[in-house]
């Protein structure tokens, strides 16, 4: 009895054995015969790809050709936020009775010309922010709005093209804040010239080796120092999706004479918009130890600021 038992186990692994070889070469021959099927459709995929690209490359030189010049490219947006709260009696908190406004608005605007062998790009950028917080029970609370945000920022970039990408080119930049007697105190002007990159249509790439840095103040406790150095300017603009889009500045400044002396600000802008209307947020970071030392800190604390609200975009070509 255990004989048969041992026989029939045997021949039940044989035949597991011979099932599996056959489903093993089943699969490689249906695999050789797939990679067969495979092999053409890539090579006309290829040749496809190919003729895409191709297509695309005469479009995009026949656009080229009938876009008059002067071409311009003129647009702004605005961004506004309003938060408003009042407490009365409300003993689950600290100050029961109390009220807040906070006010703040972002302003951007561009025009850009394009000619055949020059360009010349212009932007500015204004963020300002107020505060207020009233406690009832207390007199000694300011009665008038504080500024919160505060900054200013113009450029005029000039480029004499030496091919599509690069250009010779000259930058001027002023920065400053606006409110509370800080115009112009401290105030920022650079002008300097180098090359500028424009790897693709919505990045530009600013390096000007050749850059003096103007600061300008009216204050008597601390002794602002211009310099010459070397300017960084990186400007970006991409479309996520359909209706979320995002814009960055980078504006930065190497002193020759000391890494004090250095500064830069980076400013990036968010929005959802639809027919020109939606969400925004801004957000400003700022590193600048000439400012920090004035302020009477001994490190270089990072300065930032953000803003969000509702979103207006006014574009034209």
């Amino acid at each position: 009895m255990m004989k048969k038992i041992s026989l029939s186990a045997l021949a039940l692994i044989a035949c597991c054995f011979v099932l599996q070889a056959q489903t093993t070469e089943e699969l490689k021959a249906t695999k050789a015969a797939k990679e067969a099927q495979l092999a053409p459709l890539e090579v006309q995929l290829a040749e496809l790809t190919g003729k895409v690209g191709a297509l695309k490359a005469e479009v995009a030189d026949l656009t080229e050709k009938i876009t008059p010049y002067p071409r311009w490219d003129v647009g702004a947006l605005g961004n506004l936020g309003l938060n408003f709260s009042g407490f009365n009696n409300w003993y689950s908190k600290g100050t029961p009775n109390t009220q807040a406004v906070t006010i703040g608005l972002s302003a951007n605007g561009f025009a850009n010309l394009q000619q055949k062998k020059y360009f010349w790009r212009n932007g500015t950028n204004l963020t300002l922010g107020w505060l207020k917080f009233d406690n009832k029970d207390s007199d000694e609370d300011a009665d008038t709005l504080q500024v919160a945000a505060d900054a200013f920022n113009i450029t005029s970039l000039f480029g004499y093209k030496l091919s599509e990408k690069i250009a010779l080119s000259t930058l001027g930049e002023y920065r400053t804040s606006m409110l509370d007697d800080k115009l112009n105190n401290p105030g920022y002007l650079d002008l300097g010239a180098g090359a500028t990159w424009t790897p693709v249509t919505d990045l530009v790439v600013v390096v000007h080796p050749l850059n003096y840095n103007f600061v300008f103040s009216d204050s008597e406790g601390f002794d602002y120092q211009s310099s010459l150095g070397c300017k960084v300017v990186a400007d970006y603009k991409l479309q996520i999706t359909k209706g979320i889009a995002w814009k960055s500045n980078l504006s930065s400044f190497f002193s020759y004479e000391g890494s004090d002396l250095h500064n830069w600000t980076w400013v990036n802008g968010f929005t959802t918009a639809y027919k020109g209307i939606g969400i925004g947020l801004d957000l400003g970071l700022r590193s600048n130890k000439q400012e920090a030392l004035a302020a009477g800190k001994t490190d270089n604390p990072l300065q930032t600021y953000y803003l969000i609200g509702l979103s207006y975009a006014i574009g034209s070509k």
